[in-house]
């Protein structure tokens, strides 16, 4: 359920900035998120490019939104993408992943 949901959706890449330390990017010693897709935030933070102003798009994110999406860089996203998932922890949804699908898209 929870794949078929996130490859159909794809809110949460094109509606929030997608910050996270700067050393999880792969010019720093073990990062893996590469450098090249990601724009400085702070001196201690970066985001993906596109996801630092209106209209919100991830660059790595592919397909159409709504209808059938990926990530093109699945295995080497962010932490804030691996800890935002459309399911809890103890199984139940998400509620921030409920509410911004049945705002974007109602899904």
């Amino acid at each position: 359920m929870t794949a078929c949901l996130c490859q159909s959706c794809g809110a949460c890449c094109s509606s929030y900035r997608v910050s996270f330390y700067w050393a999880e990017a792969d010019d720093a010693l073990g990062g893996l998120v590469p450098a090249r897709l990601t724009e400085p935030v702070s001196p201690h933070l970066r985001c993906m490019k596109g996801t630092a102003t209106k209209p919100v798009r991830c660059i790595a994110l592919e397909g159409e939104v709504g209808k059938r999406v990926s990530c093109s860089i699945y295995s080497q996203r962010p932490s804030t993408c691996r800890e935002f998932d459309v399911l809890e922890a103890d199984g139940s949804p998400n509620p921030r992943c409920a509410a911004l699908r049945a705002e974007s898209f109602s899904l």
